[in-house]
C-alpha cells in the first residue's frame, strides 16, 4: 500500500473456489477444527522465546503455525501435503518450515507471514491487531452504529475489516479490503472465507483512495507507522514515521458519508515531551470543520527501535487511536 499503485489496479470478490486462495482455506478450516488458538506476540518477544531452545523441533501445532518452529515432515505428513500444495512449505536443513502463521482473534482465524517478518511483502499481525480491534469495539456500542459500507486502508491480512464487520448486528455490510501488496490480498481472501466474510467482501489493489470510487460509513485503517531503515512496506511511515496516516487522515474526508466515522490506529513519536503526530494532525484538520478525538492507548510500543539512529531524539513511540466524524 506504501508505494504507488499500479496503472491497472484490480479488485476482486473473496472466493473459496479461487486456487489461489483454496489450499490455504483448507488449511485454516482444519486448524479450526482441531480448535486451533493462537495470540502472536512482538516480534521481540517471539524471538526471545524460541531462542531458548534453538535446536527445538515441533510436537504441535501451535509450534508449527504460531512459533514457527522447524518439524519433521512424516510427524506432520497431512499438514505438510496442504502447505505444499499451497507453496507455503520451506526446507530447512532436514526439516521443514511453515511460511505461514495463523493467529486468533475473538473467536476468528486469521493467516498471516511467519516470523521473522523480514521479506518487503510480509503481512504482519500482533499486538498492534489486538489493539486495533479494541479501537474499532469501541465504536460499536452496542450494536449501535452500525455502517453499511466498510473501507479497510492497508488492510494487510483484512483483520480490521473482517473483525469490524462481525460487529454489525443484522445485514452485514458491504467490506471493501485495500492494499498494494498482493501477498495481503491473497491471505486477506483466505480469511475472509474463514471467517465467513467472502459473500460481502471486495478485494482492491490500491493506493489509499486511488482506485477508490465510491464513498463509505466507515473507514479504518491501521498503517506502518516506524521509521524502517529498509522501507518495508508493512513496517514504513514515511520520513517520520507518521506520514501516511497524515495522508490517510486528510484523504478519508473526501470519501466519508454525511455521518460516516474514520478510526485511524497509528503510532506517534514523542519528543521532549510533544507528541509530534498529534501536533502535524491538528495544524492539518485546522483549516477543516471536521473535529476529532484522539487517545493514547499504549504510552509504550516497539521500545526496542529507540536504539536506533533515526530515533535517537525520540522519548517513546505511543500507540494511538483517532476517530474523526
Amino acid at each position: 500500500m506504501r508505494k504507488r499503485a499500479r496503472p491497472n489496479s484490480t479488485s476482486a470478490r473473496a472466493d473459496a473456489t479461487d486456487i489461489a486462495v483454496q489450499p490455504l482455506a483448507s488449511l485454516g478450516k482444519f486448524l479450526q477444527s482441531q480448535d486451533y488458538h493462537f495470540t502472536t506476540i512482538t516480534p521481540a518477544s517471539h524471538r526471545r522465546v524460541v531462542e531458548r531452545d534453538p535446536s527445538y523441533e515441533a510436537e504441535n501445532l501451535t509450534d508449527i503455525f504460531g512459533w514457527s518452529r522447524r518439524f519433521c515432515r512424516s510427524h506432520f505428513k497431512s499438514v505438510s501435503e496442504m502447505l505444499e500444495e499451497a507453496g507455503e512449505l520451506e526446507r530447512c536443513g532436514e526439516f521443514f518450515r511453515s511460511k505461514v502463521r495463523f493467529s486468533t482473534l475473538a473467536d476468528q482465524l486469521y493467516v498471516h507471514s511467519a516470523f521473522p517478518t523480514d521479506a518487503p511483502d510480509s503481512v504482519f499481525f500482533g499486538p498492534d491487531t489486538y489493539r486495533f480491534a479494541r479501537a474499532i469495539r469501541s465504536c460499536f456500542p452496542n450494536g449501535k452504529n452500525c455502517p453499511t459500507r466498510i473501507i479497510d486502508l492497508g488492510c494487510g491480512s483484512g483483520a480490521g475489516g473482517i473483525y469490524a464487520a462481525s460487529l454489525v448486528s443484522g445485514e452485514r455490510p458491504d467490506l471493501v479490503l485495500v492494499d498494494i501488496n498482493e501477498k495481503a490480498l491473497r491471505y486477506s481472501r483466505v480469511n475472509c472465507v474463514l471467517n465467513g466474510t467472502q459473500q460481502t467482501t471486495t478485494l482492491v489493489n490500491s493506493d489509499l483512495f486511488a482506485s477508490i470510487t465510491e464513498a463509505a460509513d466507515l473507514i479504518i485503517s491501521n498503517p506502518p507507522y516506524l521509521v524502517d531503515s529498509k522501507a518495508r512496506a508493512y513496517r514504513h511511515g514515511g520520513a517520520n514515521g507518521y506520514d501516511l496516516s497524515i495522508r490517510i487522515a486528510e484523504e478519508s474526508l473526501n470519501h466519508l458519508r454525511p455521518g460516516g466515522r474514520l478510526i485511524l490506529y497509528t503510532g506517534a513519536p514523542v519528543v521532549s515531551g510533544e507528541d509530534r503526530f498529534l501536533a502535524v494532525l491538528t495544524r492539518a484538520f485546522a483549516a477543516t470543520s471536521r473535529s476529532f478525538h484522539y487517545e493514547e492507548i499504549d504510552p509504550d510500543v516497539f521500545g526496542e527501535e529507540l536504539d536506533q539512529p533515526c530515533y535517537a531524539h525520540v522519548d517513546r513511540i505511543a500507540a494511538v487511536s483517532v476517530v474523526v466524524h
